[in-house]
């Protein structure tokens, strides 16, 4: 391992990663390594991190290398490994525009949960091909407390549980993961989102993000709660064959998410790389042993 390993810190709407540049895939990131360096006190913080890889030396994302060359080998704060996060995309891609590896306009990132279809705009905003949802059938139910709400079961790459409630107090403090039922629902845990409605098109939500409690922020989960909330508002563009625009007002600012006729989900929405440096070698090799 080299005794000099670069990272950088960045946020998307407050959904903050650790990000590691590894072109060649050749720094080991074990669970540990990753829960360190995403741990707030003793190492850099953040709810996730992007490990930065070349489609083509990752044998998760060969396959891709064709059609996108870079790779986002994204972990969860605790150290788990995640199919997609939509806020990590935007981070992703503003990480390639600063180190030249992108410039403004259309990119592809490859992702566990396929090939992204990414726009850098002059404005910054970045607008990520988010694919299209699923919405498995069954009954679904989540609860915090005494209390408990009915949820719609999306799937955008990762599952989302999407409740509607009169208060995101609601929620409680998403420490830890509120309870679902029935279990075969989501059987590797699920991201759960509360809801409340702000105005028309407009809604705002809390999350709990499976790997790394409540976050400011969550990308698929604003996609799979737009989604839901069209559906509860009767709204399916692949029906009415216009598509439709929800902003889903998040704790650490807003996403303009669309779903096309097509069925194709868009999210809008910032990406900031706010610091780098270095890591101390030695520290990630020992908890990485």
């Amino acid at each position: 391992m080299s005794t000099r390993i670069a990272f950088l810190k960045g946020h998307g709407t407050e959904n903050d990663f650790v990000i590691v540049p590894d072109p060649e895939n050749v720094i080991d990131l074990p669970p540990a390594a990753v829960a360190a360096l995403c741990d707030r006190r003793a190492g850099i913080g953040g709810d996730g991190l992007l490990h930065v890889v070349r489609s083509a030396a990752h044998p998760e994302a060969k396959d891709m290398a064709a059609e996108a060359e870079w790779f986002m080998d994204y972990r969860n704060g605790d150290g788990s490994v995640a199919e997609m996060c939509g806020n990590g995309v935007r981070v992703f891609a503003r990480y390639l525009q600063r180190t030249g590896h992108a410039t403004e306009g259309d990119l592809k990132i490859a992702t566990r949960g396929g090939v992204k279809s990414v726009h850098i705009a002059k404005d910054g905003e970045v607008t990520v091909g988010m694919g299209k949802a699923r919405l498995p059938e069954g009954d679904v139910t989540v609860g915090v407390g005494e209390r408990s709400w009915p949820a719609r079961n999306v799937n955008m790459g990762n599952p989302h549980a999407v409740a509607f409630v009169d208060d995101l107090e609601h929620a409680g403090d998403l420490y830890s993961p509120p309870p679902f039922s029935p279990a075969s629902a989501y059987p590797d845990g699920v991201n759960v989102e509360f809801v409340v409605d702000r105005g028309p098109r407009h809604v705002a939500l809390r999350v709990h993000e499976r790997g790394a409690g409540e976050t400011r922020s969550c990308g698929t989960g604003a996609c799979a709660v737009a989604v839901a909330t069209a559906r509860r508002d009767g709204v399916d563009p692949s029906v009415t064959g216009t598509p439709a625009t929800y902003t889903v007002d998040v704790p650490g600012g807003a996403l303009v998410i669309t779903e096309r006729p097509d069925g194709e989900i868009e999210m809008t929405g910032p990406a900031v790389i706010v610091a780098e440096g270095e890591l101390d070698a030695e520290w990630l090799e020992t908890i990485a042993r």
